[in-house]
């Protein structure tokens, strides 16, 4: 999975939970952590990895 790939799929994971929270489906307060909770999927990947030619 690409990097514009794994943004994409972050964005759209953040803006369902903002979503759901909207409509009462999950709590806010419960929303409100959803990027806290999308942290150790950010830094599963290293940033400075080498890439392959």
């Amino acid at each position: 999975m690409s990097r514009i790939q794994e943004a994409l799929c972050l964005a759209a994971a953040l803006i369902a939970i903002a979503v759901l929270a909207i409509f009462d489906v999950i709590p806010a307060q419960v929303a409100q952590y959803a990027p806290l909770a999308m942290v150790p999927w950010l830094i599963r990947r290293p940033a400075c990895a080498p890439r392959k030619a």
